[in-house]
């Protein structure tokens, strides 16, 4: 087969070393021109995904991988095009179509017959056989069922893990008819492996949803319900600091039966899957009232922990300074998308404080085109915020940030031993 990739960013680009690795040409587009000569000279364009450096360099030295920003040049050539371009949210939680939509309207200029298309990107239910197909069918000429098929198959892998998650959960596919199902079963059979899964229904392998629509639902269902669930373990920790009882016990003890699976409290859900596929969820059932809650819910989280920390410093922030430890979005992952450090730091400076943004990940020339000020190393500070929990702050203490009286542990993963003198705080415990 002749694969082309749509995008090759954290997701795309390991989908296509993945398909490289099972013998398959590929042809990944992007229409960032130093991510393509990156591409091409067998180097990562951004860090932190296990294995992907030594893969890529394989693959790209074998000839099985090529990128380029001409969709005439990877597009007529194809056997399969799979679709991973951002869908974003605008600030009212509109979704943002502007790049999948340009990405679309240039693979449907340049579709040839029999080609098999699947987005990957997470999509409002309805998107494929309402937007893309119409779109397709119009520019191209040609008629989804016959002249091509289209079909949904969410990517379901987590940023440093890719690889791994690719071999451990179902692919799930969902095709506008019974034969574009087929030749996606076919070719995701091909490009895949999976691990043995004896706790699953069925065995782990590509499962057919039998239809589009089942399949744009399943990815936003599995992410909701775990936004959700965080918001609910976010509404218990509230109680629990209100009744003095620690809710990690609580919570330890409630999933000690099998019909609890409760998710921890922290101070931000962030991400690009987490925080924004309830609203893409939300766009098509504005109705659902327990998403809209939890959504709430943890959007108030980086206010709380402001407000914790505010009342450990005797009831005002005005003239303090405070440094917030980690500015990417989750532990070890170079990424700042929805990330809590702007609430955070948003909240700070409206309180009155010094937010400084220390990130072992990040330069200061990055933290200050993200809008936030480094953390200059020996500066006195009255508090700190561990917002990400990257592994260096275990190792940690009062050495580190010299005049700290309180501790806003935001992750629950430092050691009060570690903060000798030190107020330390965990949300709901």
């Amino acid at each position: 087969m002749q694969i082309a990739v749509v995008g090759l960013g954290k997701i795309g680009l390991p989908l296509a070393v993945q398909y490289a690795a099972s013998g398959q040409k590929v042809m990944g587009i992007d229409l960032n021109p130093e991510v393509v000569a990156l591409v091409n000279a067998g180097t990562v364009p951004f860090p932190g995904e296990y294995q992907l450096p030594e893969k890529l360099a394989e693959a790209v030295s074998q000839g099985l991988i090529t990128a380029t920003t001409d969709y005439a040049e990877a597009i007529p050539q194809s056997d399969v095009i799979v679709v991973v371009v951002p869908l974003l949210v605008d600030a009212d939680y509109v979704p943002d179509f502007t790049y999948l939509d340009s990405a679309t309207r240039s693979l449907a200029e340049h579709l040839t017959p029999g080609t098999l298309i699947s987005y990957e990107t997470t999509l409002p239910i309805g998107t494929t056989r309402t937007r893309w197909r119409p779109m397709i069918e119009e520019l191209s000429g040609l008629s989804e069922g016959s002249d091509f098929h289209l079909v949904f198959s969410p990517e379901r892998v987590l940023t440093g893990r890719v690889f791994q998650d690719l071999r451990r959960y179902p692919k799930l596919i969902g095709g506008l008819s019974p034969a574009g199902a087929e030749r996606a079963r076919e070719f995701y059979e091909t490009v895949l492996q999976f691990d043995e899964r004896i706790d699953l229904p069925r065995p782990n392998g590509v499962w057919d949803l039998g239809a589009a629509e089942a399949s744009e639902f399943a990815k936003l269902a599995e992410t909701t319900y775990r936004d959700v669930n965080i918001g609910l373990a976010n509404e218990f920790a509230k109680a629990a600091d209100r009744f003095n009882v620690d809710i990690y016990a609580v919570i330890d003890a409630c999933n000690s039966q099998p019909f609890s699976h409760i998710h921890r409290p922290g101070i931000a859900v962030g991400g690009h899957c987490i925080p924004v596929y309830p609203r893409l969820y939300l766009h098509n059932d504005p109705e659902a009232t327990v998403v809209q809650a939890a959504r709430l819910a943890n959007e108030t989280m980086p206010g709380y922990a402001c407000d914790m920390v505010q009342a450990a410093l005797e009831g005002s922030l005005d003239g303090r300074t405070i440094v917030v430890l980690g500015a990417a979005y989750r532990g070890e992952v170079k990424e700042t998308a929805v990330s809590g450090v702007f609430p955070v730091v948003r909240d700070l400076t409206a309180r009155g404080a010094t937010a400084y943004v220390h990130d072992p990940l990040f330069s200061d020339e990055e933290l200050l085109r993200l809008g936030l000020t480094p953390y200059p190393a020996g500066t006195p500070v009255d508090a700190a915020i561990l917002q990400a929990d990257h592994a260096m702050y275990n190792q940690w203490g009062p050495a580190d940030l010299p005049g700290i009286k309180v501790l806003m542990d935001g992750r629950n993963v430092t050691d009060a031993a570690d903060w000798p003198g030190v107020v330390r705080l965990v949300i709901g415990k």
